[in-house]
């Protein structure tokens, strides 16, 4: 009986792990297996073992690239969560004229794909036949050009806003439906005002989802590509093909055919990424205790 039962939990799970293996494990061990090699001029493809890695840890290109992103990170994930959580607090608060259509309304933009939203805002971004030459030619001023080298990163910041902060805010609105009504009334009876309920309640039962939000958005900042891909064609002179590591190894491996040392780059990516998200899950555990 007890051979009977351990086969019928891995009928339930082998499916699963079947597809995780080849959807996942997989590819990350054929990228180990890549990063291990290198094509060489004469030879052909030879076994290096670790020079892709230290060529990577002296690379300048992948350390700009990596700088740039850790910079999106800094700014623009607190920016986002920031409006995630004020939209989530005014929606849980009961006093928002249209709150069903004002949650979809913000959420609506994260059914967009991300190619599409990028050329839509890159389009709007334009000083020649977009939204900003329109306000220039209309007003007769001259606004700085988002797509500008200086202003490029910032421009991505608010396309990845603009898309995600109704996903963040889901979560965060889910986090405060779930308080118990009564910790509320209570403090109603206590004389508490808006502020100290969302100071004492609201925040507090908010610290898993916010860490939740946090994990998923550091993940993604460091997965940065549609983005400044999608922008490469319309200002080629601001996206360099370094500008993001996902970047600079796609136009590693189908630009200047180093797949080698693009699955390294990857590698090492999925490292730094896991490491971060780690420490700061880690981080947020030992805050909540």
């Amino acid at each position: 009986m007890s051979t009977r039962r351990s086969w019928i939990g891995w009928q339930f799970t082998g499916p699963f792990l079947a597809v995780f293996a080849l959807v996942f494990l997989a590819p990350i061990g054929y990228a180990a297996y890549l990063s291990l090699f290198r094509n060489r001029l004469i030879g052909g493809t030879a076994f290096v073992g670790l020079e892709n890695y230290t060529k990577a840890f002296s690379d300048p290109q992948f350390f700009e690239a990596l700088s740039r992103v850790a910079l999106f990170l800094v700014v623009q994930v607190p920016i986002m969560l920031f409006l995630a959580l004020l939209i989530a607090l005014a929606l849980d608060s009961g006093r928002l004229y249209g709150a069903a259509f004002f949650r979809i309304s913000v959420f609506l933009p994260y059914a967009v794909p991300s190619v599409v939203a990028a050329l839509m805002w890159g389009f709007m971004y334009g000083t020649r036949i977009g939204l900003v030459g329109n306000v220039n030619d209309a007003f007769g001023i001259t606004l700085p050009d988002p797509l500008s080298p200086d202003l490029i990163l910032a421009a991505i910041g608010n396309i990845v806003t603009w898309e995600f902060v109704g996903y963040n805010m889901i979560i965060l609105y889910s986090g405060l439906r779930v308080v118990d009504t009564a910790l509320y009334e209570a403090a109603a009876i206590d004389g508490a005002g808006q502020f100290r309920i969302i100071r004492a309640i609201k925040l507090p039962a908010l610290r898993g989802p916010l860490a939740v939000a946090t994990i998923f958005s550091i993940i993604g900042s460091f997965q940065l590509f549609n983005e400044p891909q999608i922008l490469d064609t319309i200002a080629p002179n601001s996206i360099t093909t370094y500008f993001t590591p996902n970047v600079y190894a796609y136009q590693l491996s189908f630009g200047g055919q180093q797949v080698n040392y693009s699955a390294t780059i990857a590698l090492i990516m999925g490292v730094v990424t896991m490491i971060v998200a780690y420490l700061f899950q880690r981080r947020s555990i030992g805050a909540g205790r």
